[in-house]
């Protein structure tokens, strides 16, 4: 896949538009392509980090484990986003990334990463708008989980989700594609599984959404973004701030 059709492409140029050196950039970095199976971490807690990955297809989730063996999923990530930036530039992984389909990801050295920085900085620009972007996501997630009862929760999260993959040519105002099963919900939003079942049956009945059978279908989308009071300005997908 070559850079300008790529969700990563599609993702930095919700913020620059990317001129055609900077997309031969991106293939350069799209050069080490690797297949990933579901379940086997990419990257391990604690380990040292020397490279980065881009997602080019599939999902991917980033937990870390307590000592008592409960897991805590931080986020999701989907085609166009970095995996473990954070621990190249801490130089020591701080969360585990597992992917939760087969993916597809391109490795990028800590080297490969810091030269086309350099040489670009409307790059370096762009994936520091794309970090910032994914904390607030995690400052809104902190909201759900200490603020927000399980139904906007749910809410807010699939929202969020769906504005994500809209943006990388994934999703739609009516829907998406979605292999999350209700004990990977259940991790992220500190919930039971039990509790998530219910959360979404309430969503059908409500006539909101259906999530069944790895499809997520909105059927009220002013309804949905008035239970969970969704506010997209934190995702800043407005269009490019830099041409």
């Amino acid at each position: 896949m070559l850079a300008v059709q790529s969700p990563f492409a599609r993702k930095l140029g919700a913020f620059v538009a990317l001129s055609d050196t900077e997309l031969s950039a991106l293939d350069r970095l799209y050069g080490r392509r690797k297949v990933f199976p579901a379940g086997r971490d990419i990257v391990h807690q604690g380990q040292s980090a020397q490279s980065a990955y881009i997602l080019a297809s599939g999902w991917v989730c980033s937990y870390k484990i307590q000592t008592s063996g409960s897991r805590q999923i931080v986020d999701f990530q989907i085609p166009g986003d970095f995996l473990g930036l954070r621990s190249v530039l801490f130089r020591t992984a701080d969360h585990n990334i597992e992917p939760i389909t087969q993916v597809e990801a391109s490795e990028v050295p800590a080297k490969d990463l810091f030269e086309t920085f350099s040489t670009m900085p409307r790059l370096a620009t762009a994936v520091l708008w794309a970090a910032s972007r994914d904390e607030a996501m995690v400052v809104e997630h902190l909201v759900g989980i200490g603020r927000r009862d399980a139904k906007e929760r749910m809410a807010h999260f699939l929202l969020e989700l769906g504005a994500r993959l809209k943006l990388v040519g994934l999703g739609s105002a009516t829907g998406f594609a979605c292999p999350l099963t209700q004990y990977l919900l259940a991790d992220a939003m500190g919930l039971s599984a039990v509790h998530v079942n219910r959360v979404l049956r309430e969503l059908r009945e409500d006539d909101l959404l259906t999530f069944q059978h790895g499809q997520v279908t909105i059927h009220d989308l002013d309804g949905l973004v008035l239970l969970a009071d969704f506010d997209k300005t934190y995702l800043d997908h407005d269009g490019p701030l830099l041409r």
